[in-house]
């Protein structure tokens, strides 16, 4: 592909920024990467990403977008010790107090998140015409009439201007876009948000390689009565397990008695008794997410040129539900395919296209979220509708193989929700069932 220009400039090294790198370099002749952090090894766990120290998922739509940007890297990421494990026949999980069918539906990868991104961090930098540059703070952006053309950045020295023909936010939640809108005369983009009050508490630990029987990971969800869940995956390294408790309202403690006791009231039993028995290997990490934020950039009718956001920055969801990571992948991809059709109307067409990825993933996660009674928000009719329905598909999953396959293709972002509704998944959901007896077999 031709270069559309001669220099971009990312703000933000976490996943989102590394991918959006990767894509740009397939358009601009030089791409740098800025991140005020100063990581001293790739794998490190940063300041600037506080929920790198939970548990994390690669949805397998996004570990489709990351073999087609970095060919080879789930076989690199298992052969220097991630987890790789069959959905379903591997992986233990529970919706609304009932458990999931084992089915067949593709691999897991689990691994912590500075694992994975010291790995994305590894395969940018190896590619030409890519820098990182680390501990540096952006102070904002350079503007020539209605367009950015670079970046304003301070590393403790002094202050300096990174040309650019493009600048890209990639700085998470706490992006300064909106801010930088306002001061060159646009209005802010229109907001979506659900307050959510979700609080984690995790930790590493040392326990048997069967610690889960044959699983090499387990989820357990929120149930009627009792909105906590709890999430355990084997990562890389040496029996080392990453236990993740999770709570609405009322969140996890963080001292070691009450995360245990917290921990017993939603691990099961058998599994709790490991973990009595398990070495702990870190301290007990807070995380706390308030509020799931979708900035709607593609209904502006203006935009200055030479920016474009990604990423957190545009959309932050719950992370229970271990979509961030992928639906930043697939917002990379379709930059990439964006920037095939040249530089014009690029803001425009990008927040489009990123608004048909967004869009379908920001509906599930905000309707499993109004299905949780402690978030204080209105339920509109079209959500108690589709909640009934959820629910008897809920019910099917617990009892259908074929239907469980389907809901975590969906879940796993490989089919769109509508597939949920295709008549033979409809007859599973909606067909009378005495019992588990009557499972419908595929």
């Amino acid at each position: 592909m031709p270069a559309l220009g001669g220099h971009a400039v990312v703000m933000g090294a976490g996943m989102a920024g590394l991918l959006t790198a990767r894509a740009l370099a397939e358009s601009y002749e030089n791409v740098t990467v800025v991140e005020r952090d100063r990581p001293t090894a790739p794998e490190q766990e940063r300041r600037g990403v506080p929920q790198g120290k939970h548990a994390h998922l690669l949805l397998a739509r996004g570990k489709q977008v990351l073999e087609q940007m970095f060919p080879g890297i789930t076989d690199e990421l298992v052969a220097n010790g991630a987890a790789s494990f069959p959905v379903l026949e591997r992986f233990r999980s529970q919706l609304v107090g009932r458990e999931v069918r084992r089915g067949h539906v593709g691999e897991f990868v689990s691994m912590t998140r500075p694992f994975l991104e010291g790995h994305i961090r590894r395969r940018v930098e190896a590619r030409g015409g890519v820098t990182l540059l680390d501990g540096h703070d952006v102070v904002g952006l350079a503007v020539r009439g209605d367009r950015v053309t670079g970046v304003r950045v301070n590393d403790g020295a002094g202050e300096r201007v990174l040309d650019a023909d493009l600048v890209v936010d990639a700085m998470g939640r706490g992006a300064r876009s909106p801010a930088w809108l306002a001061q060159l005369g646009h209005p802010a983009p229109p907001t979506d948000e659900l307050h959510v009050d979700i609080g984690y508490a995790s930790r590493l630990v040392r326990a048997p390689e069967d610690a889960l029987g044959a699983d090499k990971g387990m989820l357990i969800g929120p149930k009627p009565g009792l909105s906590r869940a709890m999430a355990m995956f084997k990562v890389e390294g040496d029996s080392r397990w990453l236990l993740t408790l999770v709570g609405y309202a009322g969140h996890p403690p963080t001292d070691e008695e009450g995360f245990m006791e917290f921990a017993r009231t939603v691990v099961p039993d058998e599994t709790f008794a490991v973990l009595k028995e398990s070495e702990p290997l870190s301290e007990i990490r807070r995380f706390r997410f308030p509020t799931s934020r979708r900035r709607r950039y593609e209904k502006l009718r203006s935009f200055p040129g030479g920016l474009l956001v990604a990423g957190d920055a545009i959309c932050s969801f719950n992370p229970i539900y271990g979509q961030g990571m992928s639906v930043a992948a697939l917002q990379a991809a379709a930059l990439r395919r964006t920037l095939m059709d040249g530089e014009h109307d690029l803001a425009r067409r990008y927040f489009r296209a990123v608004a048909r990825v967004v869009a379908p993933v920001w509906r599930l996660a905000v309707q499993a979220d109004l299905a949780i009674p402690e978030i204080q928000a209105p339920r509109p009719l079209s959500f108690r509708i589709t909640d009934a329905y959820i629910r008897r598909v809920q019910r099917a999953v617990s009892l259908d193989e074929a239907a469980a396959s389907r809901f975590f293709r969906v879940t796993s972002l490989v089919e769109p929700p509508g597939s949920l509704l295709r008549p033979s998944m409809a007859w599973r959901a909606l067909r009378p069932r005495r019992s588990a007896a009557e499972a419908v077999r595929p």
